[in-house]
């Protein structure tokens, strides 16, 4: 599939910078936002086309309660259309806090004397995994420090120990990558060990204020890091993430730098990026940085709004930072994965860590630490189908064979059944009672809103494939 990118000052061409600061203010400072204008954006991507960053900018400016109501009602009805009702689940696992880096905003930062270095040994590791999938997790993505003790070579030799650890009927079958930027034979090392996304986040995309965050390291080479998802699409490595760290600089600018980034990888490697990222500024032990920018409620309800719409098929991912009321009202209108069931200390989800320890041994503070089986049983009751579905990447469904099967509307189609018979796993190996009782009624639900909208045969092997995981097979998907 071919993308036509909006034209812009500077062009788009592979492994080379992309940003223009002075485009994206200059958009922001002059683009209207009347009423009219914004509900014809809204209606440009309800009819699921991609927004250009001028479209962006009028959504961006548009401050008036009413308009953002709007926008928030819009991007509610375009995440019911491509999504349905599933949210993707995972955790992370972070494997190692060494650093290089002196990043004033992260808990990791090589300058912070009363960090508590820890890097998993291959034992250590295991006992971690083995924990997870006792709880029921099947997704991770793994982190590590920016150090060269973490080299390709590292990261690929413990994703494939992860892959090799199996408990009961517990697997993990993807594992996502969140680690430094890495040269084309690097990512080709870490390709090859089978992950699925490759994360990295830009932090902030204006480069003056990258500078006054990030001051030591090879992170503080703002262009090596801003061209690294370059390389990985070089490298073969199709599935990439993006992301900021919202509360560095003007939220509006992050914005417009992520919708940026998304217009390039597809003007260079016809696909965008598979999920985008929004964390905001929390505590983290030697935390150095004003609250110029920090970001409010209101602003950050209303950004993951205007980037739902803004990227139609793109996932939105939201973590453990946000308190639980916040990922209840975005997952709404926007947010399409959460993780669950967190615990980012260095080897916490299988020994018990000193409170007093916790912000030592963690790169930030998160704000919600309920077990993976709450988080479940919350969905279930708002009403959402809670997936481990890994489908895509047995299937060779990435990159832009991916997007071929999301951007004609195909999601449901694939990811609603794969998401139920995740959800079948979870329930016959892991749910209480309760949670189980409410998990086949929401199963029961779906299959029958799958009438009429799907042929009938996938719904007849789908509730084939159900029985089969009541009589103990599993990982069956479409």
């Amino acid at each position: 599939m071919k993308f036509n990118p909006e034209k812009c000052r500077i062009e788009d061409v592979p492994m080379q910078p992309f940003i223009d600061k002075d485009e994206i203010w200059d958009l922001i400072n002059n683009t209207k936002s009347d009423r009219e204008e914004v509900l014809a954006v809204i209606n440009k991507s309800l009819n699921k086309e991609r927004l250009t960053m001028r479209e962006v900018a009028v959504l961006v400016n548009a401050d008036d309660p009413e308009l953002i109501e709007e926008i928030k009602k819009g991007a509610r009805t375009l995440k019911e259309r491509v999504y349905g009702n599933r949210i993707v689940l995972f955790a992370p696992l972070y494997v190692g806090n060494k650093c290089s880096n002196n990043c004033t905003y992260c808990g990791f930062r090589s300058t912070n004397k009363e960090a508590v270095r820890q890097t998993l040994n291959n034992p250590q590791l295991i006992r971690e995994v083995e924990a997870l999938e006792e709880s029921g997790q099947k997704r991770l993505i793994l982190v590590y420090g920016e150090h060269r003790d973490y080299s390709p070579e590292y990261i690929a030799e413990s994703v494939r120990t992860v892959y090799k650890v199996k408990k009961g009927n517990g697997e993990i079958r993807r594992v996502n990558i969140n680690a430094a930027p890495l040269d084309i034979e690097g990512f080709k090392t870490v390709g090859e060990a089978g992950i699925g996304t490759y994360q990295i986040f830009q932090e902030t995309y204006h480069p003056d204020h990258y500078k006054r965050f990030h001051l030591g390291g090879k992170k503080a080479d703002y262009d090596y890091r801003l061209t690294g998802l370059d390389r990985a699409q070089e490298a073969g490595v199709d599935d990439v993430g993006i992301g900021a760290l919202f509360g560095l600089y003007d939220w509006r600018f992050e914005v417009l730098g992520l919708v940026r980034h998304t217009n390039h990888l597809e003007a260079c490697y016809n696909v965008g990026p598979h999920t985008i990222s929004f964390p905001r500024i929390t505590d983290a032990s030697g935390l150095d940085i004003t609250d110029e920018y920090f970001v409010s409620d209101e602003e950050f309800t209303r950004l993951v709004a205007i980037l739902r719409l803004a990227v139609p098929y793109t996932g939105l991912i939201l973590t453990a930072r946000e308190p639980e009321s916040i990922r209840r009202e975005v997952m709404s209108y926007g947010v399409s994965q959460i993780d669950g069931g967190t615990k980012i200390e260095i080897g916490a989800y299988s020994d018990t860590v000193n409170d007093d320890q916790n912000l030592n041994r963690e790169q930030f503070m998160i704000n919600d630490d309920r077990s993976l089986g709450d988080v479940i049983e919350e969905l279930l009751e708002d009403g959402y189908l809670p997936s481990f579905c890994t489908a895509c990447y047995r299937n060779g469904r990435t990159g832009e064979h991916f997007m071929e099967f999301s951007v004609p509307g195909f999601i449901k189609t694939y990811c609603s059944p794969n998401a139920m018979l995740t959800l079948a796993e979870y329930i016959m190996d892991y749910a209480n009672d309760r949670v189980a009782k409410m998990g086949w009624d929401v199963i029961d639900k779906n299959i029958k809103d799958l009438e009429g909208k799907v042929q009938p045969r996938i719904i007849d092997q789908l509730k084939e494939k159900i029985e089969l995981i009541k009589q103990g097979e599993r990982d069956l998907y479409f």
